[in-house]
């Protein structure tokens, strides 16, 4: 057995009140339990159970709805939740990489962490933890593959980290990328990926609310759409953002953290960032795309066989 703190050789050292062996590391002296090999890092639950948790948050239920159909406490389940988020980031990093494209399509998704923006407190203005969160998403239109997300404000530093993630996860080929009218996506496109892509924005415009139309809740009716070719030779027919913007919708169908008017939002960055890395993980490996009959990841090569829960958990 090696330490998992410092990977160096371990001895037996006794064992614990349930009967299981310990170890203490040789060089750092510290002890440590081995680990069940049917339990998630981080928990006690047995695999199992962690799925059947892990397939009821995919599916929409709220933290406190899973706690009522598993029996399991809400923060064992936040726990689950964090620790197969960091398992699905990991996965994702290493296999959404020099992926072909021909279509990419970009956009935000609204979002916040314990309170919106405009309710923070002064003290809190400066608190980046908590307040809105946006997520951007970058999908290939063909295959449905997810290519890269980021999670921050809605500002050029998040673009950046988020354009320079999509140029790791795309082959070095010519692509076309089609983005709404944020700003920030032009300078940082140009920067990062002016050398393999044709890149044109979408951008809506919208329209007075009605008189007597709800206008806290419901978005103004679009009246025309302005199509802007920025640089390379954009293709007219392939300049849509339809394929993302209906992603998003599937988001906020099986996140309950995005679930717009009731209490379901998160408490903390983590669980929210967590829960993006297990949706889009679920839907790239797991999930079978009803267009395309496959998974999104088996549409682009990446795997030949539809994954369960517990192949991105290993």
């Amino acid at each position: 057995m090696r330490c998992p703190h410092c990977d160096k050789e371990s001895q037996r050292f006794g064992t614990n009140r349930n009967g299981s062996q310990r170890f203490r590391c040789v060089e750092c002296k510290k002890t440590f339990s081995a680990k069940p090999a049917d339990r998630i890092e981080g928990s006690n639950i047995p695999l199992e159970q962690v799925e059947k948790v892990l397939q009821l948050l995919i599916e929409g239920c709220s933290g406190r709805s899973a706690e009522r159909i598993s029996g399991l406490h809400r923060d064992t389940i936040l726990k689950i939740l964090v620790a197969a988020g960091e398992k699905c980031e990991k996965l994702m990093g290493r296999l959404i990489v020099n992926i072909p494209v021909k279509d990419v399509e970009c956009d935000e998704l609204f979002g916040y962490v314990l309170k919106k923006e405009g309710h923070k407190a002064p003290e809190e203005a400066h608190d980046d933890s908590i307040g809105d969160a946006y997520c951007f998403v970058a999908i290939e239109r063909n295959t449905k593959l997810i290519l890269n997300f980021a999670l921050g404000r809605r500002s050029t530093a998040t673009t950046q980290i988020f354009i320079e993630g999509l140029r790791d996860a795309t082959a070095r080929q010519k692509f076309q990328v089609t983005t709404d009218g944020f700003g920030p996506y032009v300078q940082a496109i140009s920067d990062t990926l002016g050398d393999r892509v044709s890149y044109a924005r979408l951008i809506k415009v919208y329209g007075k609310n009605e008189e007597g139309r709800e206008a806290r809740y419901s978005p103004s009716e679009i009246v025309e759409t302005e199509v802007v070719p920025v640089f390379g030779d954009p293709d007219p027919s392939r300049i849509c953002t339809s394929i993302v913007e209906r992603q998003n919708l599937t988001i906020r169908m099986q996140m309950r953290r995005l679930t717009r008017l009731t209490n379901g939002f998160s408490k903390k960055w983590d669980n929210l960032w967590a829960a993006y890395c297990l949706h889009f993980a679920h839907y790239n490996f797991c999930r079978i795309h009803r267009t395309l009959r496959v998974t999104p990841a088996i549409q682009s090569g990446i795997t030949d066989r539809v994954w369960d829960i517990a192949e991105l958990l290993a």
